[in-house]
C-alpha cells in the first residue's frame, strides 16, 4: 500500500522574477519592506500609449539564465522569465538532475497568449502596403522571404514547458496550460494530483506571463485599467474605495513540488506543504456580472479536502484585482465564506501579471508562513463599505496560523483555491 508521505505534496524551492524582484530574498525583502514595483515604463512614454506605467521587471537579463544561451533566439521575453523561474526554483531546492530519475520528474507550467512584437513584423508588413493600402495577396510571399523561420516557436505558449523539460532532462508528464490569471495554480493543481497518483516524484510548476506587451493593450482595449500617471506606485490599490482600475505587469514563479518521502530522502528543506484545492467556474452570459458562485465554492473545495474550518486559516492571498467591480464580488465571497480572516492582496505590489499572477502571489505567502508575517497590501488607505474584508495594510502582520488560502480567478469564470500549510 502506497504511504501518506507518497502521497503528500510539498514545496521545496521558490523561484521568482517579478517586478519587486529576481529571487526570493529581494521578492520578500519588497514584500516586508512595502517597496513597490509599478512604475514609469519609459518605452511607452516615448511611444505615447495611454498608460505609461506598469509593473515592468527593470533589471532582467535573459543571458544570465538561459542555456544553451543560443536558445534565447527561440525565446520571447516571457519564456525567458519562465525559465528564469525554473532554473532559479532548482537552485532554491539544491535539485539537481542526477538526484532525480529523470522518467519521474515533470513539468506544467501556465502561460499567457504571447504576443509578438510589431516591430520584428514591420519590414513584412510594409513590403504589403502598394497605393497606401494594404494588399494581402502580398503577405504571403513577404512573409515568407522576411521573418525569421523559427519565429513562431518564440511565441507559443507551452514552449516555456518545453523549455525548462529539456534543460533538465525531465521526461515524466510535462503540460502547459492557458487559462488567463488563473493558469499558473491551475497548472500547480495538475502538478499535485501527478504526484498524488504516483506518475511522478518531482514536479516543476508556476507560471509566466505578460500583460504589458502592446499588442495585448490593445487586444484588450484601457478601460479596466487605473490611470493614475502622476503616482504610478499608487495605482494598484485592491478593496480601497478610490481605485479606479487594475495595474498591468510581467513576472514568472515556479515552485519545486515533491512527494514528501522523495524529500525527506534527499533531506531536502520543505518550505510548506499542499493541504487542499479547487478549481470551479461560474458559467455566465458576457453581459452578466459575476456573483462570486465560483470563488465561494472554490473556497469551500479547497477547505474541504484541506479538511479544515475556516477558523484554521491564517490568511487569504486574494486575487485582489483593484478592478472597481470585481473587487466587491471577490470581497464578499471572502467575508461569507470565510468571516473575518486577515486578507493579503499582492497585486498592489505589482499588478497583474497575467498567467504568472496566481504563483508569484502564492510564492508570497509561502515565504509568509516561513517568516511568520503577512504581507501588507499596498495604498490601502480608505476602506470601502462594499468591500467588507479584514485588509493587512500599512505593515505587515504577525501570522497567527501557519496557513493560507490564495485565491486566483480568470475573466471568463474560473476560480481557483490553494491551501498551503507550514
Amino acid at each position: 500500500m502506497e504511504s501518506a508521505a507518497a502521497r503528500d505534496v510539498v514545496i521545496t524551492g521558490v523561484g521568482v522574477v517579478s517586478p519587486i524582484g529576481i529571487g526570493r530574498d529581494a521578492f520578500w525583502g519588497s514584500l516586508r519592506a512595502g517597496r513597490s514595483g509599478v512604475r514609469t515604463i519609459e518605452a511607452f512614454v516615448r511611444s505615447g500609449m495611454p498608460i505609461p506605467f506598469g509593473g515592468e521587471i527593470p533589471d532582467f537579463d535573459g543571458k544570465q539564465y538561459v542555456t544553451p544561451r543560443k536558445s534565447l533566439k527561440v525565446m520571447c521575453r516571457e519564456i525567458q522569465t519562465g525559465f528564469a523561474a525554473a532554473r532559479l526554483a532548482c537552485q532554491d531546492a539544491r535539485l539537481e538532475s542526477p538526484a532525480v530519475d529523470p522518467e519521474r520528474w515533470g513539468v506544467v507550467l501556465g502561460a499567457d497568449m504571447f504576443y509578438g512584437d510589431p516591430l520584428e513584423t514591420l519590414d513584412t508588413y510594409r513590403a504589403c502596403i502598394r497605393e497606401g493600402k494594404f494588399d494581402f495577396t502580398l503577405y504571403g510571399p513577404s512573409a515568407m522571404s522576411s521573418i525569421f523561420p523559427l519565429w513562431m516557436l518564440k511565441y507559443l505558449p507551452n514552449m516555456p514547458a518545453c523549455h525548462i523539460g529539456i534543460s533538465l532532462d525531465a521526461r515524466g508528464p510535462t503540460n502547459s496550460i492557458t487559462l488567463g490569471e488563473v493558469s499558473s495554480l491551475v497548472a500547480i493543481i495538475e502538478a499535485c494530483r501527478v504526484i498524488e497518483r504516483g506518475a511522478a516524484d518531482v514536479m516543476v510548476a508556476g507560471g509566466t506571463g505578460s500583460r504589458l506587451a502592446p499588442v495585448n493593450y490593445l487586444f484588450r482595449d484601457c478601460r479596466p485599467f487605473s490611470h493614475r500617471a502622476d503616482n504610478p506606485a499608487a495605482a494598484s490599490r485592491p478593496f480601497d474605495a478610490t481605485r479606479d482600475g487594475m495595474v498591468n505587469g510581467e513576472g514568472a514563479a515556479v515552485f519545486i513540488l515533491e512527494n514528501r518521502a522523495h524529500a525527506e530522502a534527499r533531506r531536502a528543506t520543505i518550505l510548506a506543504r499542499v493541504l487542499g484545492y479547487s478549481n470551479t467556474c461560474e458559467p455566465r452570459p458576457a453581459s452578466v456580472p459575476p456573483r462570486g458562485a465560483a470563488i465561494r465554492a472554490s473556497i469551500a473545495g479547497a477547505l474541504r479536502r484541506a479538511r479544515l474550518t475556516p477558523g484554521d486559516l491564517g490568511h487569504v492571498n486574494a486575487h485582489g484585482l483593484s478592478d472597481c467591480e470585481h473587487d466587491v464580488v471577490e470581497a464578499q465571497a471572502i467575508r461569507e465564506s470565510l468571516d473575518d480572516v486577515p486578507v493579503t492582496a499582492p497585486k498592489s505590489f505589482f499588478g497583474n501579471l497575467g498567467a504568472a499572477g496566481g504563483a508569484t502571489e502564492m510564492a508570497a505567502s509561502v515565504l509568509a508562513l516561513g517568516h511568520g508575517l503577512i504581507p501588507a497590501t499596498l495604498n490601502y488607505d480608505r476602506p470601502d463599505p462594499r468591500c467588507p474584508v479584514n485588509v493587512v495594510c500599512s505593515s505587515p502582520a504577525p501570522l497567527g496560523k501557519p496557513t493560507a488560502l490564495v485565491l486566483s480567478q480568470a475573466s471568463y469564470g474560473q476560480a481557483v483555491a490553494v491551501l498551503i500549510g507550514k
